[in-house]
């Protein structure tokens, strides 16, 4: 007997604001669901401060509380969850569930370009906007003009996949306009062939300089600062108490899209959770128990791949962005870098955050990019957004660097 459509995912919208509403899947496990959940809950800026998994490897039941805000999209938040569980099919006319056949196919990549005057967080207006739309940048290339003009070139793929259609094309037109108002001089939207956005990403390799600066891997120098690090986290690991299972206990720092950072890094080592629970001890402080096995259905006894597993975890937990301010002679270069998954997602509403945190600093953008690099044994995505610092009389650099980490980190 399967389950009906509607009910794979439920939402039970909180009576008080500020009280966690709760989120019910029930569906069909699948290897990296629980990533892909977290990566959605992350995207539409919700706070985790409870889960509960339970799964026997075939079906799988998750519960979130979570804490939104006013202009949370709940209908839009409950269908895209409902679109990483494992698809349905019609039975008498009525939708069940059942294991994914295939995996989809890559979305059609589009090249946004327009022109506009500049002015003040004019990068950030423009994201919110595509975020809005469900527009994810793949790539970015912005430049300024002497004369004052910006030359925007977004690639971009579209979650609903309409964007070849002249009403979504319109849609996004209008939506910048709203905000752009007079200053845009150009827009345009054409689809773009594989060849063009593997040109438009760039060299595979950073200059060395870069590299030494932002990837210092499993353990923070003496000269980075704690400031852009969260507390070293506490993970003990039992073979004891479960006969089937590795018990994994994670005491750490809260930040935003922790779930999303521990589920994707045991999504990369094809860990599969039986059992978890993650508590929200305090605004600062988080605890998790994971009963977890290998994919062969055993628990992990190899002191090898324990080590590896923890050492990740703690660097993910730790640092699991990378952000330096680097002197580009009198002007200042913001890097910021993630880990790509293996799916090749980026980690969401990074470049969101980036330009949100320099348009409250009231900080200019001369030139940005986003490019996928190969960095040791995994791709990274780098973001470079050299700054337009003014007179000088702006807050100091350290700052700005500090700035950017607690808005990505969730802690502004």
């Amino acid at each position: 007997m399967g389950i009906l459509y509607d009910d794979v995912v439920l939402v039970n919208h909180s009576e008080r604001e500020g009280d966690p509403s709760v989120i019910t899947v029930n569906c069909p496990d699948k290897t990296g669901l629980g990533s892909d959940l977290c990566r959605i809950i992350l995207f539409f800026g919700l706070s985790i401060v409870r889960v509960d998994v339970s799964t026997d490897g075939i079906w799988c039941y998750i519960v979130f509380w979570v804490v939104g805000t006013p202009k949370t999209r709940w209908s839009l938040l409950k269908k895209r969850l409902m679109g990483v569980c494992p698809s349905c099919s019609s039975a008498s006319g009525i939708s069940y569930y059942r294991a994914e056949l295939q995996s989809p196919s890559p979305p059609d990549v589009f090249l946004l370009t327009f022109c506009c005057y500049d002015r003040r967080g004019l990068l950030h207006d423009v994201t919110a906007v595509l975020c809005d739309l469900e527009l994810t940048i793949k790539k970015v290339k912005v430049s300024t003009t002497p004369d004052g003009k910006v030359m925007d070139l977004f690639f971009i793929t579209d979650t609903r996949e309409l964007l070849h259609t002249k009403k979504r094309q319109e849609d996004t037109y209008d939506q910048l306009k709203s905000v752009l108002g007079d200053a845009m001089i150009s827009f345009d939207i054409e689809m773009v062939g594989s060849e063009i956005t593997g040109c438009s990403q760039g060299p595979s390799f950073l200059p060395e300089e870069i590299a030494e600066d932002v990837f210092s891997f499993e353990i923070l120098n003496e000269h980075q600062s704690r400031s852009l690090a969260c507390n070293k986290a506490s993970i003990a690991v039992d073979n004891l108490l479960s006969p089937g299972h590795t018990l994994v206990q994670i005491v750490c720092q809260d930040h935003k899209g922790l779930l999303y950072d521990i589920m994707r890094t045991l999504k990369e080592y094809n860990i599969q959770i039986s059992y978890g629970r993650f508590t929200s001890k305090t605004k600062t402080e988080c605890e998790l128990d994971l009963f977890i096995m290998q994919a062969d259905g055993k628990k992990i006894v190899d002191p090898s791949k324990l080590n590896a597993l923890c050492s990740r975890l703690q660097m993910e937990l730790c640092r699991p962005l990378r952000v330096a301010l680097m002197n580009r002679g009198p002007d200042a270069e913001l890097l910021v870098a993630n880990p790509v998954e293996l799916s090749g997602k980026g980690r969401p509403i990074v470049f969101y955050d980036i330009t949100l945190a320099l348009k409250m600093l009231n900080i200019g953008v001369f030139s940005a990019e986003i490019g996928r690099y190969l960095i040791g044994d995994r791709e990274w995505e780098i973001y470079r957004v050299l700054l337009d610092e003014g007179t000088g009389s702006g807050p100091p650099r350290s700052k700005i660097e500090e700035a950017v980490w607690k808005m990505l980190m969730g802690w502004e």
